[in-house]
């Protein structure tokens, strides 16, 4: 409760200044006039009376001025000060003002604008005991520089919080941008992940649909076999997508592997390389041969790595399927030290809307995907005929 009501009276004091520098200045005039009424007056010096009261009144009203003009409020204050030290009244009387005065020039001037006043500020104070100078000398000093250090430490303290407010400003702006930043990646992956599931699975749908609905009436089984392949096809991608989807869903049943349960219950895990026997497989019944080959030492891959691979390698075939009248098509993987080299290679010819090696939504996934893991990717027609994709991801 005790720093809630301070943290209040701060907030207070930022919002009305101005009530803030009345209270400081009532304050301390209430303090000068409790030293003239009850302090003993020194031996020669005059009594606190009327005419003292209302000096010293005049002298600490100003200081509700202070923060506004602090140098003209500490001459002002100094000016009565001193006619009221030539009264003879007692010069401690109004020493708290003077200090709250000189306090103020320092937290808000230039140090030399502090040394300035300060030595004013002492030449007041042994103008005020000038029978006891050496005294006084060493008083003043001493009371101005414990002063005026407090005051510049107050400044500097409030430069830092400054500075801290704008760096704490910038923070939350940059914070935001990446907040930005991370969304539109996010649906960047997502994107890309969309694109994969559904092209993929749509280009072996299509291929088969065609080949069953040209051979229905002559070859029954092979129509059949063909309608089975988009039916697998077709689970497979909704499985896919579920998977994609229910990681996406706030609430839902994936865990932290990325897994996702289907309808039926059972998880279906992001795909990766063991899986890409049955890519391979899926595509060869596209009617388009597939060939597998893995050298090197097989390193496990993570699984983040290992999804990026088998995207790639599922966007390659199904380019072929989409834009190549390909014989044959060489998936080859090759493991080496710290480094895993992906080659997708097909004899085919262009189809009449030829690819892009730098265009098309799939190789610019494809090159974004091998990016986000410290790889490359390079794809583009081979001398000798067909088309070549090759990645390239330490691992």
């Amino acid at each position: 409760m005790r720093v809630r009501a301070l943290v209040e009276l701060r907030q207070l004091g930022l919002r009305h200044p101005l009530l803030t520098d009345l209270v400081v200045a009532v304050a301390t005039m209430t303090v000068s006039l409790l030293l003239g009424v009850y302090s003993p007056t020194p031996a020669g010096d005059r009594d606190f009376d009327g005419l003292g009261f209302a000096l010293t009144c005049l002298a600490n009203l100003a200081l509700m001025a202070r923060q506004r003009s602090p140098v003209s409020v500490m001459v002002y204050y100094c000016a009565i000060w001193i006619a009221y030290i030539s009264l003879d009244y007692s010069a401690v009387v109004n020493s708290p003002g003077f200090l709250l005065a000189l306090y103020t020039v320092a937290a808000l001037k230039p140090v030399r604008v502090t040394v300035v006043t300060a030595v004013l500020g002492c030449a007041v104070w042994i103008y005020a005991a000038p029978e006891a100078i050496v005294v006084a000398t060493a008083q003043g000093v001493v009371w101005m520089s414990v002063v005026s250090r407090l005051g510049y430490g107050a400044q500097q303290l409030a430069t830092r919080n400054t500075q801290l407010a704008h760096l704490a400003e910038r923070l939350a702006i940059e914070q935001d941008e990446r907040a930005r930043r991370a969304v539109v990646d996010e649906r960047l992956r997502i994107a890309r992940e969309l694109h994969d599931v559904v092209a993929h699975h749509m280009s072996v749908i299509s291929v088969q649909a065609g080949l069953a609905q040209y051979v229905l009436d002559d070859d029954r089984d092979t129509a059949r076999a063909a309608l089975s392949t988009v039916m697998a096809a077709s689970s497979e991608g909704l499985d896919e997508m579920r998977r994609l989807l229910s990681v996406l869903r706030p609430g839902s049943d994936s865990d932290a592997s990325g897994t996702a349960a289907t309808q039926s219950g059972s998880p279906v895990p992001a795909p990766g390389l063991d899986r890409l026997d049955d890519l391979a497989a899926r595509v060869r019944t596209a009617g388009v041969p597939v060939e597998l080959t893995v050298t090197g030492e097989r390193q496990p891959l993570a699984p983040g790595l290992d999804t990026c691979v088998y995207r790639m390698i599922q966007e390659g075939l199904t380019n072929v399927l989409k834009h190549s009248a390909a014989a044959n098509v060489t998936v080859a993987l090759h493991f080496e030290a710290g480094r895993l080299t992906a080659r997708i290679t097909d004899d085919g010819t262009p189809l009449p809307e030829p690819r892009s090696p730098s265009g098309g939504q799939g190789i610019n996934g494809m090159r974004e995907r091998a990016m986000l893991y410290g790889g490359t990717l390079t794809a583009g027609q081979r001398i000798d005929g067909g088309f070549e994709v090759v990645l390239t991801v330490p691992v």
